[in-house]
This record gives structure tokens, sequence and C-alpha cells, in this order.
């Protein structure tokens, strides 16, 4: 049994016995029938819907490794309901979000869920691949609420109510090593260094990067740890002395910008790109700060919060406005991304008469073009496919707004094409 799955199970056992508690602490509230009863407008209502309120959930980091993606998240979903109340809100009723920082804790990520599961219709966001994976057979099975994750792990692929925005992490990993194959010099026989969190996510990275080494005849080395490690001293030495031309990074920003400003430093002098949570623009003030801008890239599922696009120049006019002195940042253009596909199946829904946790999950398998003005169509009727296979490369750059300029447009590498994840 691998690393992975050995987390994966033990965090489904904690959330098996989380649930048997919360359970036998709620008896008395018990639902009758199925939960569903027809509301106003004739609309059916279950879970986190009355004829007032629509109510999501957001099982965020604030506080943990991804506290600044955290914060990015749920500041612009905060400020998407915000904007959808004053505009009316959805099916004559008020969006409310309720938030739950975990800190990137396992324990308290699913006491979170637990504790939100009969009380929202379903989740903005729920950052931490392990957490989400570790609730899939309990939403799968029984709670059916629709999950947008701030994580993109093939692993959480083929549910219905669990629905990945963009490019998984092995299909992102291939898209970024075709950057490093087609723009920075990395060929055949050479020797790729890739340094990964365990679990899910750099796993499944991992994967990726091995496939597409394969496909290009190059060697893979890998370097593993864990999310508390933030000092990559030793990963560098390894990898300086096992020779390599570039290197992958599946993990924080932290242990990003620490890679990065060790190799510099170090006489490591290589292209690094790292995948989409592995980057916050607020590094840009560190002291890895000229090296992040002079040899690391991001691939991301899409454009970066400074792109000009219409979409894009509004977001950044009404977050400055209602967060100001807050920089900008990618987990803003995802946070409104995942608010925005959870607001069109909730129109949906609304449409169909059916706002029960079944009618917005059915109301989201029917988004097959979904444009969320950032560069990338997605595509939601597939549980078993990520909703894009594109990606986009930004180099960080402290010039332009929001620390990120485009370096290749939305793409998709042959080996991404053909890659099952």
């Amino acid at each position: 049994m691998t690393h992975r799955r050995q987390a994966v199970r033990g965090l489904a056992a904690a959330l098996a016995a989380l649930v048997a508690l919360t359970a036998a602490g709620c008896s008395s509230k018990a639902k009758t029938g199925d939960g569903k009863q027809t509301g106003a407008g004739g609309v059916q209502t279950g879970e986190g819907v009355t004829d007032k309120t629509i109510t999501l959930g957001a099982l965020t980091d604030m506080t943990g490794v991804y506290a600044t993606l955290g914060k990015s998240v749920t500041q612009a979903q905060q400020l998407y309901v915000k904007q959808v109340n004053a505009a009316g809100g959805i099916c004559g009723r008020q969006l409310a979000l309720t938030v739950r920082d975990h800190g990137y804790d396992p324990q308290k990520a699913l006491a979170a869920y637990t504790e939100l599961e009969p009380k929202v219709v379903g989740y903005t966001q729920f950052i931490g691949s392990p957490f989400v994976a570790a609730v899939k057979p309990q939403v799968d099975t029984k709670d059916k609420g629709l999950v947008l994750p701030q994580a993109w792990s093939a692993s959480l692929l083929g549910s219905p109510y669990i629905r990945v925005l963009g490019a998984t992490y092995d299909v992102e990993t291939i898209n970024a090593v075709d950057f490093l194959l087609k723009e920075k010099g990395l060929k055949s026989g050479d020797k790729l260094g890739h340094v990964y969190f365990e679990g899910d996510y750099g796993e499944n990275a991992l994967k990726g990067s091995k496939y597409a080494a394969e496909k290009a005849g190059v060697t893979v080395v890998e370097q593993k740890i864990k999310p508390t490690d933030n000092d990559m001293s030793a990963q560098v030495s390894a990898l300086k002395q096992a020779g390599v031309k570039a290197v992958v990074i599946s993990a924080g920003p932290r242990q990003a910008a620490s890679l990065v400003g060790v190799a510099a430093a170090t006489g490591l002098k290589v292209p690094v790109v790292g995948n989409n949570s592995a980057f916050a623009p607020q590094l840009l003030g560190t002291q890895a700060g000229p090296a992040l801008e002079k040899m690391y890239w991001f691939a991301s599922p899409s454009l970066p919060i400074g792109a000009d696009t219409p979409t894009a120049k509004k977001l950044v006019a009404d977050y400055q406005a209602a967060y100001p002195g807050d920089s900008l940042d990618n987990g803003i253009v995802a946070g409104w991304t995942a608010a925005g596909v959870f607001g069109e199946a909730l129109k949906k829904a609304c449409a169909d008469k059916d706002l029960t946790r079944e009618g917005v999950d059915k109301a989201l398998l029917s988004l097959k073009a979904h444009d969320a003005g950032f560069g990338m169509t997605h595509d939601l009727g597939d549980p078993k496919a990520p909703s894009s296979r594109e990606s986009v490369i930004i180099q960080p750059d402290k010039s332009v707004p929001g620390g990120m300029r485009t370096v290749r447009q939305p793409f998709v590498a042959e080996a991404a094409k053909s890659y099952t994840p």
C-alpha cells in the first residue's frame, strides 16, 4: 500500500469517527423523509436552502501552509457573494458564505466539514487534496453536496459532486515539462529534478513529470518533502550533485522561494517551474525575490489576476476597493472562478425549480462551456475528466499588476492530450 493510500484511509477513518460523533450529538434533530420540501417560488429545497437564504460553505486555510492562497480565495468569494446579493441574489434568495479555517490540519479540516455538512448546500472551496480525498466516499454515497475544491489532484476525479476546475496536477505538470523542453533547453538525456510534497498533491504531480520525462527521454530525480519542511538546502544540494538541468516543484510558496533562493545562491542556476499553488506574489518582497524573477516560472489553470481582459480588470478594481492594501494574486482568480461556477449552477437549478443538492449537482453537469473570463473555457459535464487540460505559464514580475506576467498563453502539450489522468 502506498503512503498516499495509507494517508487517505487514515483521514477517511478519522472522518467516519467524527461523523459518528456528530450524528450521536444531533440525533434529536434528525430529518424526516429525504429532507426535501417545496419553498418560495415553487422551488424544491433541501439542506442549506430556505425561502430567504442559500448557505454555502468554505473550508479554507488562512493560518497554515496555504494561508496566503486561502485568504485571497476566501475574500474573492466573499466579494462575489456581496455583489450577487446587491443585485438581488439568486432565485429570490440571498447567498450566505460560512467560512471555517482549518489551517491545513487534517483533524480540523474533517471536523469543519462534519460541522458544516448539514448546514450548507455545498462548498465553494475546500483547500487540501488529502482532506477532500478523505471525505470523497462520504460525499459520493451520502452527503452529495457539491464541492469545488481548491485542489487539483486526479484522485478527486470521477465524482459527480466533487468537480476539479482546471487541469489536474499531473496534466499541469506535463504541460510544465513541455515548457522546459520547448523553451528552457531541457532535452533528451538530461536529468530533471522534482521536489514534491508527500501525499495526493505532490505524488499526482510526480506522475505527470514521470510521464512527460519518459516521452522525452529525460530522467527524473525525486526529492520528497513534507509540508512542514521550509528549508530546501538539502534538496538543492542533492539535485546539484545529481546534475539536473531543470527542476519542477510541487509544494507551497515558501518551499518554492527557498528552493529558488538557495539554488541561485549555491550556483544551481537552472530553470525551475512550479505547479499553480507553488507561488505567491508576496514572495517578491523577500530575499528570494530577484532569483524568482530570473529563474522561476509556474503553470496555472487560468490567466493571472493582472491579465488584460474585461473580467480581470473589473475584478482587480472591485477587489482593491473592497480590500484596500491587500496584494493581488491568483488566489483571487481561483476563488472568483469557483464562486462564479457555483453561482451559475444555482441559477440553472433555480430555473429547473430544484435547489436541492441533487438539483444543484445536476445543474452543474449541464455547464459544458463556462467562460470565467480568464482565458479558459470549462467543460463540467464529465466527472471523470478535469474541466480543462490547458495551462498558462506565468513568470513572477514585480513590475506588473499582481506580480505576474504571462509568458505562454493557454496551451495543451501533445503529451497531455494523450494522457489519461
